[in-house]
């Protein structure tokens, strides 16, 4: 199960995660990224990972293709954190290719 929250602020149009990212779930974030991304505030879109527990090779795909169009994470613990820095060195050992 994967809960999603909206938050607009002055400056980013925030996605809050809580539970797991995957499954249909993976489905239901890339329309909420959508949406977002489409808003007022898409230059700045914001995914909350805190609160997340589990992703799946799917929803891997799915973060990389987010954080290739400029999204940002937030992210505490051990699993996220590690998670968001994989993607960001496969973006940019991808880019030099």
């Amino acid at each position: 199960m994967l809960r999603i929250t909206t938050h607009l602020t002055d400056d980013d149009h925030v996605l809050q995660l809580e539970g797991c990212v995957s499954g249909p779930w993976v489905r239901e974030l890339a329309r909420s990224w959508g949406t977002a991304m489409t808003s007022a505030h898409r230059e700045h879109v914001v995914v909350d990972l805190v609160e997340v527990c589990y992703v799946d090779d799917d929803g891997c795909e799915l973060l990389a293709a987010m954080h290739r169009e400029g999204v940002r994470f937030v992210t505490s613990g051990c699993a996220m954190p590690e998670l968001v820095r994989e993607i960001s060195e496969d973006a940019v050992r991808h880019s030099g290719s």
